[in-house]
Parts: C-alpha cells; structure tokens; sequence
C-alpha cells in the first residue's frame, strides 16, 4: 500500500527537481525524504526520478504517474468538504417516489428548482403508486415519496408532511349530457357508472369516494378499475364512465374528456411527501426546499400532517 505522505513527497520532489529544497518545503531533512522515494519506487516497481550528482529529473514512470498523483491527493483533500456537504444534505443521493397525479401539479417546477439549488444532489426519480412505495420503503429502495390518500389520512408508519390540498373533480367525456354544466350536483351523477382506481393503490381515498356515495344512500356503480391516473382519463374518454380525480389532472387535456367541479362541499385529496425517521440529510433538505417552494407559491396551502417539521 502506498500511503498519502509517501505521494505528497514524491509531488515535492516531482516539482523541486532537488532533494534539499524538497525537504525543506516538507520540514524534514533530505536523508529520511531521500530514502521514502527509494522506498516508493520499491513498492512500485519503477523508478521514479533519473538521478545523477548534479542534477534529478522525472523518470518516464515519475512523468505518467505525477498528474494523477496530483488528482489523487486534491480528492483526498477535499474529502472533509465532501463529508460534511454530504452531511447537511447538500450532495448524495436521493431516490424520490410519486404518484402520476403530482407530476401534473407542482413536481415539475419543485424538482426543476432543486437541480438548481443543489446539483451535487443526485436525483432517481420512479413514479409508483401508494402500495408500491410501502413495498419499496420496506425493502430499503427509496427514500422519500410522494403518495395520494384522503384528507388527514397519510399513511401511518412514515413522517408526512402535506405538500398538497385539492379537490376532486369529475372527468366526463365530452359528449355527456351534463358536460355543458358549469358544475355538477352530486344527486344528477351518484347513478353514473365510475371508471376508479383499485383500493389497493389508495385504501384511504377509495374509502372516502364511497363512503360519500353511502352517505348520501347511493352504492357507486364501479364499471372499471384502472391503476393510472392516464388510464382512468382514457377510459373516461371512451365512454366507459365518470371518474374522480385529482383536480391537477385538469392539466392532461385528452381529446373527449372534460373536467367539472362538484357544487356545494365538494370531496378533497392530499398528497404528501413521505419518509422514514430518521431522515437523511438529503430528505432533509428536499423537504424544507419544497416547504419553501409551497410557501413561495401559495400560503394560504400550507399546512402539515405530522408533527415531525419537513424543514428543519
């Protein structure tokens, strides 16, 4: 093994071309530095330096190995730097989750402005639905995650914070008598067969669009389940049903389908950024970024799930 002193002398002689003012630049005197380097060149086979009574030039080996000596000890210099940014969050890894209805929301614009603030910090983005994040925080593949349930309903077991309220809209398709609505009274669609995603993916949101069926004495006719938020909306266009879905989705025109708010109280979802204690630095610092980002842009929204703060 080669350690740091032995190339930081072989650099100090590398540059002096003279053992003396070598030794002089290290604070040692020239016998001990002149008999590291014979050492040195033991290790690795080569000589390093042509010598001769009068002079000391780079060996052909001295001359390939001298830049990348020099890269070698830069980084390890730089490791603390390194260590303590890792440290605060400001570089590594961070493997985030989401659900598709997010990415037609704020996502873009929060990772957008991360990149920026933080490029050290290495992004693996995997857009997967609430069953699959529990799966894949479980098996230690992902460190935060944002997932879609019902108001106050994030899934225990995590720290949350709600970087989303919205409400739910119907997506009907274009043709539909009530489509020339503004908005729509629950009473005129409770009969329409619904295009909805699986309980499996999003338990506390399934449960909360039935439950407001059962409240008000009507069982939902489910005609399809689709697991993508797209798919649902494709499904709505060929005349399959009505869906719910995140008031973000607004944003995926299709061709055939049209979006309406509900009249009166309508039904709400949240979305929330989710992770296990402890956090990593790096969540740390996604957290508080998109907590800033969320205030920046809209302050009435704020608000957390959890008593644990995303931006510490």
């Amino acid at each position: 093994m080669t350690d740091l002193r032995s190339l930081r002398q072989f650099v100090a002689v590398a540059e002096e071309l003279h053992f003396g003012r070598a030794a002089q630049r290290l604070h040692m005197t020239q016998p001990p530095l002149t008999m590291a380097i014979q050492a040195l060149e033991r290790r690795l086979g080569a000589p390093l330096f042509l010598r001769s009574q009068r002079s000391v030039a780079l060996a052909p080996a001295g001359a390939a190995l001298l830049p990348a000596v020099r890269r070698l000890l830069q980084d390890a210099d730089d490791l603390p730097r390194q260590a303590q940014a890792a440290a605060a969050g400001w570089s590594g890894r961070l493997r985030l989750a989401f659900v598709s209805s997010i990415a037609y929301g704020p996502l873009p614009a929060w990772l957008r402005s991360f990149r920026s603030a933080q490029p050290a910090v290495a992004l693996e983005l995997r857009e997967a639905t609430l069953d699959v994040q529990l799966d894949a925080f479980a098996a230690g593949e992902i460190d935060a995650g944002f997932v879609l349930h019902a108001e106050g309903a994030a899934p225990p077991g995590l720290a949350a914070w709600r970087a989303l309220r919205e409400p739910l809209v119907l997506a009907l398709p274009e043709t539909h008598p009530l489509a020339a609505q503004r908005s729509l009274r629950f009473e005129r669609i409770a009969a329409e067969p619904l295009v909805i995603f699986p309980r499996a993916i999003a338990p506390s949101l399934f449960d909360a669009v039935v439950g407001h069926y059962r409240a008000q004495g009507v069982t939902p006719q489910i005609a399809q389940e689709a697991i993508q938020m797209q798919t649902i909306v494709n499904l709505v266009s060929a005349g399959i049903g009505l869906a719910w879905v995140p008031a973000a989705l607004m944003q995926l025109q299709r061709p055939g389908v049209v979006y309406r708010p509900l009249a009166g109280a309508p039904l709400h979802c949240e979305t929330s950024l989710v992770w296990r204690e402890p956090a990593p630095p790096v969540v740390q610092r996604f957290a508080a970024h998109v907590g800033a980002a969320e205030q920046r842009q809209s302050p009435a929204s704020r608000s957390s799930t959890s008593s644990r703060k995303a931006a510490r």
